[in-house]
């Protein structure tokens, strides 16, 4: 699924909307936390196309097929800048500038690479099992006793 993006600070919001949209059949549930993770990646990255490129772009979203089921998310805005994706360090007043750290600490992976003239932003988002299924869930540790001692993985 893709969707085009004009470079105008209004395609942020229709983006969002878009991705929204496309959360429908995902088995995705709007109110879960991935959707919401999800949603604020995509205004992440498409707000720095939009801004720093001047170029228009494409949105790229790959969502599971089915419903409960383990499985990636990935993100991907592709660009026609060449101009590689710079984290910046900036100070407490600063409004803006902490796009890159947020996709960093949001995403379980993300990347970019050189595509022709452009570029292609990528982040992925792990679906992980809901509480009750008998698959383990995200971020979950393991407990391993070994001579009478528990040791927990993490």
């Amino acid at each position: 699924m893709q969707l085009d993006i004009r470079p105008d600070p209004a395609e942020v919001g229709r983006a969002r909307r878009w991705a929204r949209s496309r959360l429908a059949g995902s088995g995705i549930e709007p109110d879960e936390p991935l959707a919401e993770t999800l949603i604020l990646l995509v205004s992440e990255l498409v707000t720095n196309a939009v801004v720093h490129t001047g170029c228009p772009a494409v949105l790229c979203l790959s969502l599971p097929g089915e419903p409960g089921e383990e499985a990636t998310v990935r993100l991907e805005v592709a660009d026609r800048s060449g101009r590689a994706p710079v984290p910046r360090c900036v100070d407490g007043e600063a409004t803006g500038g902490r796009g890159l750290a947020l996709v960093d600490g949001l995403a379980d992976r993300w990347g970019w690479s050189s595509e022709g003239t452009g570029k292609r932003i990528w982040c992925e988002l792990d679906r992980c099992a809901r509480p009750g299924d008998s698959a383990p869930a995200c971020g979950a540790t393991a407990v391993t006793t070994y001579d009478g001692l528990a040791y927990e993985a993490v």
